[in-house]
């Protein structure tokens, strides 16, 4: 391809809607256009990265077994309904009309579509074990669109669904997959971290995420050096301990106008460990006290999956007091009437310092069960870097990341839901056993590039590139750059090699700048200053000095670096 017919230019300033790395690089790369809140057009750069992306992705997920499928972005309402999902997905759904007036949604995933088809084509135990995939757009009304393709409300994913006799089965078939994973990971030249995962609106009993390390990811990841890994969704540890004692008698003690942990420990000059915190929720209209140990945060997804709530948020003033709850004294002290949950650091420590349930007071010395109850003991704190590992490998270590692929054992809440049966060897009927595999075409796409980028612009992993090497000819209307500079075009594309060839009459500056902002692999110089030394200069984008050689090398030269493995 040479730039002087290509479609885009680059831009020279930092667009200012961009919010992460990814997001500006490749608006000022023209690998994309924005045409609406968190939707893009992809442009020949993207596309042909992408589409690199797309053919790793079906090579491993054939191998894995798995066939290729192409199911319907429209749905029709109902079907959503049938599962529940319409209210779950609640205002993630795009929803629309046709002109007879039914109700239909964009599809932002596939579970419900899938079942039925498997449905309609599988009846006996011999039409199973299936693997079905494919490569299509979901669409998702993100409250909140941001940085470019890592929270857009068109993206394109690959989803894959597997269908079973079993659970037995369904494990092979889950560690199958997650083997493929590895594999395309490991091909587009992302390093990633695998860890526990929470399984979300879509459902399951077990998940793992699939998560490239980047100070800009949405996703807190907790890791031990033992190896322990999780979601800070998912994550458990053990936290430091609360201090110790016999049980004392509990009383009151005046805290006028002290109504955080914080004040409240600087105030009686006790440690926030040695506090107790009630929080108040809303969870489907029902109000929640939640008492846990002050230093710890509640952990809201644990939370909503213990209650099994599509809404939980945190309830409000008007709420509270009509519960008969005193905002900044509260706690389980005395209170019935409510559902009450403790986390596991209830029972841990003594001599706690708890809310009155009356303004301006607290109470010492309190210590579960003694001195109250709760309904149900259920771990909904959130994990901490610097606890201990719930595995024992060590103290948790908090990074940041993007996750790029997800993978869920669904069960059979889908099959059974929908109708979706085999005849197993009996003559009975059963209910098909599902997992579900996602990967975010387009997002790995913006992973890579949060990933592999400097202050100059991308630095592009071989395999996704959207070319491999970045042809320059200076002084282009120089015929003897000019010639050099054609030939080795013919060469390095006869040889197999995808040549972006910049055979503009730009300046030296506005070239190398523009090839560093593109980042492919390997970029090849022409210049009438290399022609008189009889070389040409090959730099690997990673690396700060170029080398000089023989033209006759060139496509010799080139094919070694790209081999290596840190391109």
């Amino acid at each position: 391809m040479r730039a002087s017919r290509f479609l885009t230019k680059t831009l020279r300033q930092d667009p200012g809607e961009a919010e992460s790395a990814s997001h500006r690089l490749m608006l000022r790369a023209g690998m994309m256009t924005q045409v609406a809140a968190g939707v893009y057009a992809y442009l020949p750069l993207a596309l042909r990265s992408i589409h690199k992306i797309e053919q790793i992705v079906r090579e491993e997920m054939d191998a894995a077994g798995g066939q290729e499928v192409r199911m319907p972005a429209l749905h029709p309402i109902e079907v959503w309904a049938e599962t529940g999902r319409d209210a779950a997905m609640g205002d993630t759904l795009f929803h629309l009309h046709d002109r007879r007036g039914r109700e239909l949604v964009l599809a932002p995933t596939h579970e419900e579509v899938i079942t039925a088809v498997v449905r309609a084509n599988v009846e006996s135990y011999r039409d199973l074990p299936l693997l079905l995939y494919q490569i299509q757009t979901k669409f998702r009304d993100e409250p909140r669109p941001r940085a470019g393709l890592l929270r857009g409300r068109e993206f394109d994913m690959k989803d894959a669904y597997s269908f079973d006799t079993g659970a037995e089965a369904l494990d092979t078939a889950y560690q199958r997959v997650r083997e493929a994973y590895r594999n395309i990971f490991r091909r587009c030249g992302l390093p990633t971290i695998e860890v526990e995962a929470d399984s979300g609106a879509i459902g399951g009993k077990e998940s793992h995420e699939f998560i490239v390390q980047a100070e800009t990811g949405e996703d807190t990841v907790l890791l031990s050096p033992g190896g322990y890994a999780a979601n800070v969704e998912r994550a458990t540890s053990i936290p430091p301990r609360a201090p110790e004692g016999e049980p004392l008698a509990m009383e009151a003690v005046d805290t006028p106008g002290v109504t955080t942990i914080a004040a409240l420990s600087a105030f009686l000059g006790v440690p926030e460990a040695q506090t107790l915190k009630a929080v108040f929720y809303a969870a489907d209209g029902e109000m929640v006290l939640v008492t846990i140990r002050g230093d710890i945060e509640v952990n809201e997804v644990k939370l909503r999956n213990h209650l099994h709530a599509r809404e939980l948020r945190l309830a409000t003033a008007e709420e509270s007091a009509a519960a008969g709850l005193t905002p900044g004294y509260a706690s389980p002290v005395g209170l019935s009437g409510i559902q009450r949950i403790g986390d596991p650091t209830i029972q841990q420590g003594a001599n706690f310092v708890a809310g009155a349930n009356r303004p301006d007071q607290h109470l010492r010395n309190v210590n579960y069960p003694r001195d109250f109850e709760v309904d149900a003991i259920v771990d909904v704190a959130t994990a901490q870097a610097g606890d201990e590992a719930p595995d024992g490998t060590g103290p948790l270590e908090a990074v940041r990341g993007i996750e790029v692929g997800h993978i869920f054992k669904l069960g059979t809440f889908y099959t059974r839901t929908l109708g979706a049966e085999y005849t197993d060897e009996e003559g009975k009927l059963n209910a098909i056993v599902m997992g579900c595999y996602g990967i975010g075409i387009t997002r790995v796409l913006a992973a890579a590039i949060e990933q592999n980028h400097d202050e100059r612009g991308v630095i592009f992993p071989a395999p996704i590139a959207p070319f491999q090497v970045h042809l320059i000819a200076l002084n282009a209307d120089n015929p003897e750059v000019s010639a050099q500079a054609e030939a080795l075009y013919e060469e390095l594309g006869a040889s197999g090699h995808e040549v972006f060839f910049d055979d503009r009459v730009e300046s030296a500056g506005v070239k190398f700048n523009d090839a560093d902002l593109l980042g492919f692999p390997v970029r090849v110089v022409v210049s009438p200053r290399n022609l008189k030394s009889g070389v040409v200069e090959i730099k690997r984008r990673r690396d700060a000095d170029p080398t000089q050689v023989a033209p006759d090398a060139v496509e010799r030269t080139v094919a070694g670096l790209l081999a290596k493995d840190d391109l």
